[in-house]
Formats: structure tokens, C-alpha cells, sequence
């Protein structure tokens, strides 16, 4: 029995309706903005082909304008996924304007066959070409594999849409998409297959972020966002491994915030964690690259200044105390000091314990001699 384009099509919206239902009972609730925007792409997809189906029959302009333009915002719901998974992709400003145009020129141009055709499947052809092109070059360090696979399917649909336009716009053997044309045949056909291994890829891209995820909640602070104590420590002990072994000077710190206790019971735990997540914020503007912070319990922050030394290590303590000085009243309502305790290991030393515990005990020592100041270890 010959391929019927029209049944492959339907086949086309029933999988896409299908996907667009199973993945959120896949990915659960809770999932990223990256997961919702291809969520939504593969809903808009399964609509733009129901729409072009139900065209044949009746409200032929209407229905077919709706699924140019569903399929034209699928494209730009897939592409700002792959701008939360990569980082800032390439010409969206050009891509935006592709999308609005395509349907509305579509629609003015309805009535004569030839250009609608061609200007819908051009267009569609150049907003795939600059999805495809957003697979390319991540600013954030991805998999290539499910980028190349997104790639091919992206280009394989845009060389048929294109195909589809010059043979809409330039000749008479299109003259409806009912017609058993080669190439509708081999679009629709092409069309499916990319829609499967293209599906396959995003969900390949959504496991490589959930696992990211996972890893980044395994080594920070759900409060502050700085390392927790265990991912502090072996990272420390990376850093302090390389000064040595590079004769680079390095400065601990240990930084408890003053009167913790009090703040909590005065004014509310609320209270107490914004001023903690505030005090973490300012630490990290006051680093440097390649410094290291973390939160080593309650309200114990331990900091390594890597090409820092004690006197450098002094500078810091005086810009934070600034710092915080002006923003806790700004914006908490009440002044937040804290205690510190500096200390710079000994040449070659790699002991990232015995230094912490020398910066501790200068910590003990600030604490003692009235709190909201910096003690060095001798």
C-alpha cells in the first residue's frame, strides 16, 4: 500500500502528544526552567501538526496560520532551553523576529499559494538553521554527543523545509500537502526519525543537568551556596597541595559572625539566615579567583587567599568588615560584625587540618578579646 503523507502526519502529532504527555510524568515536579521550555516545544510541536491536519477540512487559513506559528515558537521555546543548558547562544534577537514574521507573513500572503509557501518554509528552514547554530560553541562545559544528535536532526528538517519551500514556490507539483510527492514523503518520514532521536537527545541534556545538579548540591551549602565543610576540605587540601608545590603564598581564615545566637532569638531564624546569606554574598565579592570559601557549620566560615599573604590577608579582613558594615544596615536593619582568625602555613607545609585548627584557635583568641576583630597566630 502506498505511503499516505497525510497518515504519516498524523502519526507524527499522535507520537508528539504522546511525548509532550510522558515527559512530565519522566522529569517530575520541580524540574528546571531548561526541562519546562522543552516541555513546551514538543507541546507546541504536536499542536502545529493537529492544526495543519484539521486545515484539510475546515478553516484552512486559520487552522494552518496557527500551526506556522506554533510550530515557529516551538523552535524558540527549544532554543531557551539551550540557553539555560549552554549559556548566551547567537542571534536570538534575529531568531524572534523569524518567529513573529513567519506566521504573520503567512497569514497577509494567504491567498496567493506560492508565497505563503515559500516564505512559511524558508523562513522555518533559516529559524532551524539558528537553533542548530545554538547547539554549537557551549559556554558551559556539555556533553557533545547529545549536541551533535540535536544538530543533525535540526539541519535534516531545516534541508527538508527548504526543500518543501523551493519546490512550493517555484514549481506546480506542490500544489497541496495532500500530495504524494517524493519529498513531502520523504520529509514526513525524516520528520518522525528526527523527532524520535531529537527527543532522545534532550533527554539526554535533562539527565546531564539533573546529575549536575545532584553533584553541586552534594558539595554546598543549601543556605549560602558556598561549599559545605567536606567539599571545603578536599579542595583545600588541593590548593594548599599546589602552593606548596609552586612555593605560592596562601592565607587562612577563619571567620565566625558575632552574636549568632542572640540574632536568632531576638529577631528570628529568618532573620539569623538572611544575615548568614548575606555574610556569605559579601565574602564572595570580596574574593578574588581562585580563592576558596565555604561554610563550616552554623555560623563558621572558613576562607584559603590563594598569591595572598598574612598583610594581604589583613586587607581583606578590613575591606569585608566595610562591606558588611554598610550592607547589614542597608539591608537587614541591624549591624552584623563578625570574629576572625588568620593564620599562613609554614614553607611546604601541605596540611590543610593543622592550618585551619592554628586559624581556629586565633579565631578562639578574637572571640575572647571582645569579639568583632581579626587575631593572627603567632
Amino acid at each position: 500500500m502506498p505511503l499516505d503523507f497525510l497518515t504519516l502526519m498524523a502519526v507524527m502529532a499522535t507520537n508528539l502528544f504522546m511525548i509532550s504527555a510522558a515527559l512530565p510524568l519522566i522529569m517530575g515536579r520541580g524540574v528546571s526552567r531548561a526541562a519546562r521550555h522543552v516541555q513546551a516545544s514538543l507541546l507546541l510541536q504536536a499542536v502545529a501538526w493537529a492544526a495543519i491536519i484539521a486545515s484539510s477540512s475546515l478553516w484552512d487559513q486559520a487552522l494552518s496560520t496557527l500551526s506556522i506559528a506554533c510550530n515557529a515558537a516551538a523552535q524558540w521555546m527549544l532554543y531557551r532551553a539551550l540557553e539555560e543548558w549552554l549559556g548566551p547562544r547567537p542571534l536570538p534577537r534575529l531568531l524572534l523576529v523569524l518567529v513573529i514574521a513567519a506566521p504573520l507573513g503567512y497569514t497577509l500572503g494567504f491567498g496567493h499559494y506560492a508565497w505563503r509557501v515559500g516564505w512559511a518554509n524558508f523562513l522555518m528552514a533559516a529559524i532551524l538553521c539558528i537553533v542548530a547554530r545554538a547547539t554549537l560553541a557551549p559556554v558551559v562545559e556539555s556533553s557533545l554527543r547529545w549536541r551533535s544528535l540535536l544538530l543533525g536532526c535540526l539541519l535534516t528538517s531545516a534541508a527538508f523545509t527548504l526543500a518543501r519551500g523551493m519546490l512550493g514556490a517555484f514549481t506546480d507539483q506542490y500544489p497541496s500537502f495532500r500530495t504524494p510527492h517524493p519529498v513531502n514523503l520523504a520529509a514526513a518520514m525524516a520528520t518522525n526519525v528526527s523527532l524520535v532521536l531529537g527527543t532522545v537527545a534532550l533527554l539526554v541534556a535533562w539527565r546531564a543537568e539533573a546529575e549536575q545538579k545532584l553533584r553541586t548540591l552534594a558539595m554546598t551549602d543549601g543556605l549560602t551556596g558556598l561549599l559545605n565543610q567536606r567539599s571545603f576540605a578536599q579542595q583545600g587540601a588541593s590548593l594548599l597541595a599546589h602552593a606548596a608545590r609552586h612555593q605560592l603564598p596562601v592565607t587562612a581564615l577563619m571567620l565566625d559572625v558575632d552574636h549568632f545566637k542572640q540574632i536568632n532569638d531576638t529577631r528570628g531564624h529568618e532573620a539569623g539566615d538572611r544575615a548568614l546569606q548575606l555574610f556569605a554574598r559579601l565574602l564572595g565579592d570580596t574574593c578574588r579567583s581562585g580563592d576558596l570559601i565555604g561554610r563550616l557549620g552554623g555560623e563558621e566560615f572558613g576562607v584559603l587567599l590563594l598569591h595572598n599573604s598574612a598583610p594581604a590577608g589583613m586587607a581583606f579582613d578590613r575591606r569585608l568588615r566595610r562591606r558588611l558594615h554598610a550592607a547589614s544596615v542597608a539591608e537587614l536593619g541591624f549591624a552584623l560584625d563578625y570574629s576572625a582568625g588568620l593564620a599562613t602555613p609554614a614553607p611546604g607545609e601541605t596540611d590543610l587540618a593543622a592550618l585551619m585548627a592554628r586559624a581556629d584557635r586565633a579565631l578562639y583568641e578574637a572571640k575572647t578579646a571582645g569579639r568583632g576583630r581579626l587575631v593572627a597566630a603567632s
